[in-house]
């Protein structure tokens, strides 16, 4: 005869709400103080962490310079830093369009 555990059995859903919320209640990973994220300077496959569209983290650029993905360099060095893509021909603050 097979009897019940007397373990309680806690819902999946309920499982994943309670994971849910204790991994929005960490502190988010910052990004040192002496850099900067730099879009637009990384080679293919070699940006930093979760750039844009068609990529998903670190390594996923598709192009050399791609204007959505970013690299962590020493801060105040990103505008000062050639990029074949943008616009000014520098690297951004910001995500940007490749020119062609």
């Amino acid at each position: 005869m097979h009897t019940a555990s007397s373990k309680p059995q806690l819902p999946a859903a309920a499982l994943a709400l309670a994971l849910g919320a204790a991994f929005t209640s960490l502190p988010a990973l910052a990004q040192p103080a002496d850099k900067e994220k730099c879009y637009g300077v990384a080679l293919k496959g070699k940006n930093d962490c979760a750039a844009g569209p068609g990529t998903t983290c670190a390594g996923t650029s598709k192009i050399d310079f791609q204007g959505n993905a970013w690299s962590l360099v020493p801060k105040g060095s990103c505008e000062k830093t050639a990029s074949k893509t943008s616009p000014t021909g520098f690297g951004q603050l910001a995500a940007f369009k490749e020119k062609a």
